[in-house]
């Protein structure tokens, strides 16, 4: 008697040769309806699920497998008397290949003109299950659920058989399969119906293995669709650390708008501008931290012209990123063999949620997308800030939202000219600021000054005026904000609360 392999497939792809194969070494092929047709149309022998059974397909389909004589084939224990008996007596023959993938509901419902209807057409019912049982069984059952499986499965099978170890390894890959497949259920229906769950999915597929993490020593991989939202046009391998980066660059310079260039060095600015142009803006960005910028990741948010890209092969730079080149820039950007070009093919500020790994878990919160507008802002000081200083706090504002806290900012004329990050006081990151743009030779009197949270004393905003702001924007709310008010008007500065404060640890 042949052996029984069962296919029932909506991806097809080499499912004909698949099959043709699996003849030819003397399996006898079960199938369900389109699947059947197609095989029969290829001159391959093989036999409609409904006739094996006595039991035809219902309800549009809907039940087509679920019978004793196939999950009894599939799921009975070859070395067990008792089950052995049991399929002798009920007539059930094993089934010892399974082909099983599932209905493409991850496809109809990323479509924006499906049905709910349609969408739920495409919950596979029977698929899951027999995959399931397979897997379940993988001492006696070989489960294939990807046509990528094929080729290496048919020589083994060639070469006197499929050994446990493979069988093992294609069970943990079946259930890997289901388990994506229920979770992106799940998780869309949850969204559709805006029911809270009690749990966090995360359903990412693995893209690519990285190089390595942040150091040598750490292995690393990028899991998700980060292809849908970047497309390499050129140079070395993206690494991890170059990936958050890239994020932390593009996050800042969505929220800047047209006409932004930004420079990134370890997640922090180390420039920022709004200029006439993507030229205009990335010189004056450069002057911020012109050291700094050596090895960083520039973004622009318009798109890179010959001109620009003869000024960006200046200095070595990991990473440009931008929505669009001109084909004369490309020809003169290419010439750096190991930086890397981006094009970016979408937002990516349309993602809502933001999580971290922690023992035993993650912490889960909102993603910060507060913006800030004139109107929200308030003037507690007896000096207000005139129109150039209201867009220029609120430039520098934007910023410091990016930038790890403490986080103080300087900025004129929609650039930044000091940025001081990542310390644990206040006063440290306006020296640090400070300091850097005397070291660049740019010069702090009228700028203005934003401070990612309040000013718990006094001496973080007399640091911030020594250095010559004249106006300065922070959350407030601080028990001390009198003092803190009191001092900028002793100084005759402005200050403007937002009411919003943006720590980024």
């Amino acid at each position: 008697m042949k052996k029984l392999a069962l296919i029932s497939v909506s991806d097809k792809t080499n499912i004909i040769e698949f099959a043709k194969s699996l003849t030819e070494l003397n399996y006898k092929i079960l199938a369900t309806g389109n699947t059947a047709k197609l095989l029969a149309q290829s001159k391959i022998e093989v036999t409609e699920i409904s006739d094996f059974t006595g039991f035809p397909e219902i309800f549009d389909g809907r039940v087509k497998t679920l019978h004793p004589k196939i999950f009894g084939g599939i799921l009975f224990r070859r070395d067990n008397e008792e089950d052995n008996q049991q399929a002798e007596k009920n007539i059930i023959q094993p089934i010892d290949i399974v082909c099983v993938n599932l209905y493409p509901f991850v496809k109809v419902a990323s479509n924006p003109a499906a049905s709910i209807e349609d969408i739920i057409e495409n919950i596979d019912i029977g698929g899951p299950s027999l995959i399931r049982a397979s897997a379940k069984n993988y001492k006696f059952v070989s489960v294939l659920t990807d046509p990528s499986q094929y080729d290496s499965f048919i020589d083994e099978l060639k070469s006197g058989g499929i050994s446990l170890e493979t069988r093992t390894k294609l069970s943990v890959q079946a259930f890997s399969h289901t388990a994506f497949y229920d979770t992106y259920i799940s998780n869309f229906l949850e969204k559709k119906f805006s029911i809270t769950s009690s749990h966090f999915r995360i359903n990412l597929p693995k893209e690519k293995t990285l190089r390595y993490g942040e150091n040598p020593h750490q292995q690393a991989a990028l899991y998700g669709n980060f292809g849908e939202y970047f497309e390499v046009l050129h140079g070395k391998e993206i690494s991890y650390n170059n990936i958050l980066d890239l994020i932390a660059g593009v996050e800042l310079a969505e929220d800047l708008g047209n006409k932004s260039c930004v420079i990134i060095k370890h997640q922090n600015p180390a420039g920022a501008a709004i200029g006439e142009d993507a030229f205009d803006s990335y010189t004056k960005a450069l002057k911020c931290d012109p050291v700094s910028a050596f090895g960083g990741i520039v973004i622009f948010t318009s798109v890179v012209d010959a001109n620009l890209a003869s000024k960006l092969n200046e200095i070595f730079l990991e990473i440009i990123c931008a929505p669009g080149y001109t084909e004369d820039a490309l020809q003169i950007l290419v010439k750096k063999k190991d930086r890397r070009l981006l094009k970016q093919l979408k937002p990516v500020s349309e993602e809502k949620l933001s999580f971290r790994n922690i023992p035993g878990g993650v912490i889960l919160q909102d993603a910060d997308r507060q913006t800030l507008s004139k109107d929200a802002l308030k003037v507690i000081t007896e000096k207000q800030p005139n129109e150039k200083e209201m867009e220029d706090l609120i430039f520098a504002w934007i910023v410091a939202k990016h930038t790890k806290s403490n986080a103080i900012v300087f900025v004129k004329n929609k650039t930044t000219l000091g940025v001081g990050a990542g310390q644990m006081s206040r006063v440290d990151s306006a020296k640090i600021a400070y300091m850097k743009a005397k070291e660049h030779g740019l010069d702090l009197k009228g700028s203005v000054a934003a401070s990612d949270a309040f000013f718990p004393f006094p001496d973080s905003l007399i640091e911030i005026i020594n250095c010559g702001a004249t106006s300065v924007i922070q959350p407030g709310g601080s028990v001390r904000d009198n003092l803190v008010i009191d001092a900028a008007n002793q100084n005759n500065i402005s200050m403007v609360f937002t009411g919003i404060r943006h720590f980024k640890h």
